[in-house]
């Protein structure tokens, strides 16, 4: 579970600009949309300083399920777990997962005071690979812990589990990404950025929906799809005045009146 604490260094920082920026030149969805567009400051505060507490949140979050998981799950069950072929235990895992998110994610929408932590994610007008990082620390540690608790407690193996937070990393990225990508037929199966970017569109038929993270199923199945690929949202963001900056972006939940705190 050491990868779960590996903070950003300047290496990586490095790659995945070189393979996104490229990327949402030849691609955009956007193509008017500057790489330094609004917010982009503040979004790499997000990424070069979230994951040390949001690290922090999802090894414990671990810690406790890999408890649970040995104490209520008898010991061969997740010993079989565990020795299932590694690409069985990724696709099994992985839909697991998403599953969980998509409760959670669904519930950050539903819930006033969660919601209060998840409107900073939304208040990004303009997408990119880099907005993926603006998130409240609290969202990422409950939503994804919801994602990865119950992958822990079953005893999935090591292998397993760090393939699929390869995958979910790269694929988050890539939704929130200014990409012009549909993924044709695949757009039923895998969630593309146009599916994502809908998520995220200020626009009334796209409210609330589209909340799975990796697997459009979750949403076909309980009715919170909105699978169109013909077009692309015109307007992102949300009307919460959630303030600009980092620092107050992270009190902005616990204020009271928050809607007004900006």
């Amino acid at each position: 579970m050491d990868f779960l604490l590996k903070l950003v260094d300047l290496e990586s920082a490095w790659l995945i600009a070189l393979i996104f920026l490229p990327l949402e030149r030849l691609l955009p969805a956007r193509p008017a949309q500057g790489v330094l567009r609004r917010g982009w400051f503040n979004d790499a505060v997000y990424f070069l300083l979230n994951r040390i507490p949001i690290g922090i949140g999802l090894l414990l979050v671990a810690a406790f399920a890999v408890m649970a998981g040995e104490a209520f799950l008898p010991a061969g069950f997740r010993t079989t777990v565990a020795q299932q072929p590694l690409w069985l235990q990724v696709i099994v895992l992985t839909l697991i997962a998403d599953l969980g998110f998509y409760a959670a994610h669904r519930l950050f929408h539903t819930l006033p005071w969660l919601w209060r932590f998840h409107a900073i994610h939304h208040s990004i007008e303009e997408l990119d690979w880099l907005a993926a990082h603006r998130v409240h620390p609290v969202d990422q540690i409950l939503t994804k812990g919801a994602s990865i608790a119950p992958v822990f407690a079953l005893g999935f193996s090591d292998g397993a589990i760090a393939i699929f937070f390869i995958l979910y990393q790269w694929h988050s990225l890539m939704l929130h990404a200014n990409l012009r990508i549909g993924f044709g037929p695949l757009h039923w199966v895998f969630a593309s950025p146009c599916f994502h970017h809908w998520h995220h569109a200020d626009q009334p038929e796209a409210w609330n929906r589209n909340f799975s993270a990796q697997f459009p199923i979750w949403d076909i199945l309980f009715g919170t799809a909105h699978m169109r690929r013909d077009t692309m949202p015109t307007r992102y963001g949300i009307e919460d005045n959630v303030p600009p900056t980092y620092a107050r972006q992270l009190l902005y939940p616990f204020r009271r009146g928050s809607k007004d705190a900006a």
